[in-house]
């Protein structure tokens, strides 16, 4: 059963939990200048192009014009090589491959995800070790029950924990992530390198308004799956920034305002065949940003 707007609305007006915090981005590697349009690290979740390769993902984050990309474990390696896949558990030939990729191409790995992450050292450092093989700063999990073991790996490291939000599960009320102020909980006696992937299409599935859910974690937003939806609820669809239900312009907003040195990964997941334009037109929005 859909929960009402009203009664989340009214919730994320007095959240359990506001933190102000320096930011968490602090402690990460900056991004580059170049890597940014309008302000901010821009490109996509390479999910958005989970028909094709990784390879064909890069080229297709490239021709939308977007500079960064976030990868997720599983998708094939390239057209030629489709019996590599990008991951944590894949030989090593596979992060030079990427790298020479992305470097044809003038992109950033920034993020890998989202990832489960097991609850024991050894399992878990292989995660790290693959995200500072590729030069990244972050990585996406839900994987709160490992937050013990990503905490100590974070600080050793240097690479941040991101936790990702998907829609709220009616029928299964152990799944939380979705809750903002839950993740600010969850986070805020925890080293700074600890924070959250903001998901905005998903919070707006969830009938939560982005905004107020960002504020609820100020100092905390590591990265971003920006999404903009042409309706509130579980039916909604990705569609070009700005032309939605949820205030991208303000989302950015508020993202200056909390001084955000993260990355945003566009995750466009509708017309998955021919998505370029749509997100093309999401970087548009972006580069168009002057506030």
């Amino acid at each position: 059963m859909m929960i009402r707007n009203a009664t989340l609305s009214r919730r994320l007006m007095v959240p359990a939990v506001v933190l102000i915090v320096s930011s968490a981005a602090q402690a990460q590697p900056q991004i580059p200048d170049d890597a940014k349009i309008g302000g901010f690290a821009i490109g996509c979740q390479a999910y958005t192009f989970n028909r094709f390769t990784a390879f064909e993902a890069i080229e297709k984050t490239a021709q939308a014009g977007g500079k960064v990309i976030e990868f997720y474990p599983g998708q094939a390696l390239s057209p030629e090589e489709r019996d590599l896949k990008v991951g944590h558990d894949q030989p090593e030939a596979v992060i030079a491959k990427l790298k020479s990729k992305l470097d044809e191409h003038g992109l950033v790995a920034v993020n890998y995800g989202v990832v489960g992450v097991p609850n024991d050292e050894e399992g878990a450092r292989k995660v790290f070790e693959f995200a500072k093989a590729m030069g990244m700063r972050a990585i996406t999990t839900e994987s709160v029950d490992a937050i013990d073991v990503l905490e100590q790996l974070a600080k050793e490291y240097d690479i941040a924990v991101a936790f990702h939000n998907h829609p709220s599960r009616p029928d299964n009320p152990d799944y939380k992530v979705w809750d903002p102020n839950y993740i600010a909980e969850l986070v805020k006696d925890r080293d700074e390198r600890l924070g959250a992937c903001a998901d905005t299409g998903h919070w707006a599935r969830s009938g939560l308004n982005p905004v107020d859910c960002l504020k609820i974690l100020k100092g905390r937003i590591i990265s971003s799956h920006l999404k903009d939806l042409n309706e509130m609820g579980r039916s909604g669809h990705d569609v070009p920034y700005g032309t939605g239900v949820c205030d991208i312009a303000g989302v950015l907003d508020e993202l200056k305002a909390q001084g955000f040195e993260g990355n945003i990964s566009i995750e466009y997941e509708h017309d998955w065949e021919n998505n370029v334009p749509g997100v093309a037109q999401c970087i548009g929005f972006v580069r168009g940003y002057t506030r």
